[in-house]
């Protein structure tokens, strides 16, 4: 599990290589026409915020044409992601996709697509996964943590965002990593997480790096799951200082439909990529805890092989697909 996870941290690392490896000499042609650009969340969360995000800097380099964000929410994301390849593959529509949901909903079976179904054109960042605690908590460090969840295997509450998803899996992956038994408790989503955790009704939570930042002061953050400690929470240590080599979290994307053309593909990576390498962009995901990725057409399909062998594993632990 640790070779695999370092092996894709060196294919981002290449991803997102200084500016002579991997992004175009300038940008590329904007399109004729407005893109839409559909969503497969409510709006508010941070695959939300990404989207305005690059709505912004589109919008200052195209200045002839809108973004024009939908959304379609539902099961997930997996009602959206069910109903993608039924876009026009014209180019000027793309969907907001997340890992490892599109490859943990298909083994779970209650989705209407594979996937194999989904076509990502460009992954562009990921949100690093967090371990937090009320501030008002008697843990001040995750050498308290670990003594406090072993002391009473089981009793410990860490809340998350949805089941079989992200947060659900690093939870399973902080129990199997570190010798302990926690419970996770799921939330519908990361509003109704951050009252019980802020509230103290639940003893921590399994997030991300932007819920961390955005609550400083409500909450305590005590592991960080990147390769260096993040620079708003410089005093957090990484995973992999306390031992286990775990750089991980959600990643965001665009994909397009199965019609779209390899020409169209490659014109929307390149604007993506163009994007994340915006000084405005890269001040936007900073200030947000988004930490970029440039996983574009060459880098693809290595990068997929090994999200989809590491999260079928995380699978197996979850049990998904056991109860059909």
């Amino acid at each position: 599990m640790q070779s695999k996870i370092r092996h894709l941290f060196s294919i981002l690392c290449l991803a997102a290589a200084p500016a002579a490896m991997a992004q175009p000499a300038a940008m590329p042609a904007c399109p004729e026409k407005n893109v839409l650009y559909w969503q497969a969340f409510p709006p508010g969360g941070e695959s939300d915020l990404s989207a305005r995000h690059q709505q912004v800097v589109l919008k200052k380099k195209c200045a002839a044409i809108d973004t024009i964000i939908q959304y379609k929410a539902g099961a997930g994301g997996g009602l959206m992601w069910g109903q993608m390849n039924n876009l026009p593959g014209d180019g000027l529509n793309v969907v907001g996709i997340n890992l490892p949901h599109i490859v943990f909903q298909p083994i779970e079976g209650e989705v209407q697509y594979k996937t194999a179904d989904i076509t990502p054109a460009f992954w562009f960042h990921y949100t690093p996964d967090v371990l937090v605690v009320p501030e008002s908590s008697p843990i001040k460090s995750f050498a308290d943590f670990v003594a406090a969840a072993k002391k009473s295997p089981g009793k410990m509450n860490l809340g998350g965002s949805g089941l079989n998803s992200a947060n659900h899996a690093a939870h399973e992956r902080l129990n199997a990593a570190f010798g302990i038994q926690s419970t996770y408790v799921p939330y519908k989503g990361t509003g109704d997480m951050s009252m019980a955790v802020v509230g103290a009704q639940i003893d921590g939570a399994v997030t991300y790096t932007p819920f961390a930042i955005a609550n400083r002061g409500k909450v305590r953050a005590l592991a960080v799951a990147m390769e260096k400690r993040h620079p708003l929470m410089p005093e957090v240590p990484t995973f992999r200082e306390l031992g286990v080599d775990w750089i991980d979290g959600a990643y965001r994307g665009i994909g397009v439909p199965k019609s779209t053309s390899p020409e169209n593909r490659k014109k929307i990576a390149d604007m993506w990529l163009a994007l994340n390498n915006d000084p405005e962009m890269k001040e936007l995901a900073a200030k947000s805890g988004f930490e970029l990725v440039n996983v574009g057409n060459e880098q693809m399909d290595a990068f997929m092989r090994e999200r989809i062998k590491l999260y079928v594993e995380g699978a197996q632990r979850l049990g998904l697909g056991k109860k059909k």
